[in-house]
């Protein structure tokens, strides 16, 4: 599976779509989007809705429990949902929101992945907002979590954390392709992959520790929060440099 979350992928490929920007049509833009699935489904309608309203952007938030940050206003149910996800995309001037799902499907030894879209609705965000979203910043406050990450996990008594999340990032980031829309701003996609390479990392330490904690109770607690902390920023990161790079696509900013 792509390394980049899955409404990534489709919000840069259906804004590349809605300007014809390397991509002739929304079908073959879900497509491009959704090249290691087998099946998708759900309101996908809403997206056509939204281009016949006058949308030229397709935006993404990576939420997470405890964090919705990145979310258009909606209601608690709404942020619920998308939090669970870890994902959704939006809109900006009309408002609204789509979250997806992925599911296994088929019997035992011939499955296959689905993915569900649900629209949801959400408050619109104002689009001076997103233009503000400064790359250099957000490169540098990407920079700042991962020293401090780093720096708080040494700190923690115990076994060293293993090079197995890392190396397993590695892997995940080098087996798969990031199937991008043709020129996005290199600076945008060049703070993507920093991010989605912390993020991968972040979540496999958390799955490891999942798996089996190597520490006892209270370091392995300050060690989860501090991968949790670093995944939270990692995301925010990546969610901000492809907003960027959707905005460029768009033509609400330079590339």
């Amino acid at each position: 599976m792509s390394s980049l979350p899955l409404s990534v992928r489709a919000a840069l490929w259906v804004t590349a779509a809605w300007h014809r920007h390397g991509v002739d049509d929304v079908e073959e833009a879900l497509a491009r989007a959704h090249p290691d699935l087998d099946h998708v489904e759900g309101d996908l309608a809403r997206i056509a809705l939204w281009r016949d309203f006058g949308e030229s952007a397709l935006l993404v938030a990576l939420p997470r429990p405890g964090d919705v940050s990145g979310l258009p206003r909606c209601s608690p149910e709404v942020a619920g949902a998308a939090a669970a996800a870890g994902e959704c995309v939006f809109v900006a001037g009309m408002g609204g929101l789509l979250v997806p799902e992925l599911e296994a499907y088929g019997p035992a030894g011939d499955e296959g992945v689905l993915a569900r879209w649900t629209a949801h609705d959400a408050q619109p965000v104002a689009r001076h907002t997103l233009e503000m979203i400064d790359l250099g910043d957000v490169e540098r406050q990407l920079s700042l979590a991962v020293a401090e990450g780093a720096e708080a996990l040494e700190r923690v008594e115990g076994r060293p954390w293993s090079a197995a999340p890392r190396e397993s990032a590695e892997r995940s980031l080098a087996a798969s392709g990031w199937g991008l829309p043709p020129d996005l701003p290199p600076r945008a996609v060049r703070v993507m992959t920093t991010a989605a390479r912390v993020a991968l990392i972040a979540d496999e330490g958390l799955a490891l520790a999942a798996a089996g904690p190597t520490l006892d109770v209270h370091s392995s607690g300050h060690r989860e929060t501090g991968l949790r902390r670093l995944a939270g920023a990692a995301d925010h990161a990546l969610a901000a440099a492809a907003n960027v790079a959707v905005m460029a696509v768009a033509g609400w900013r330079p590339a």
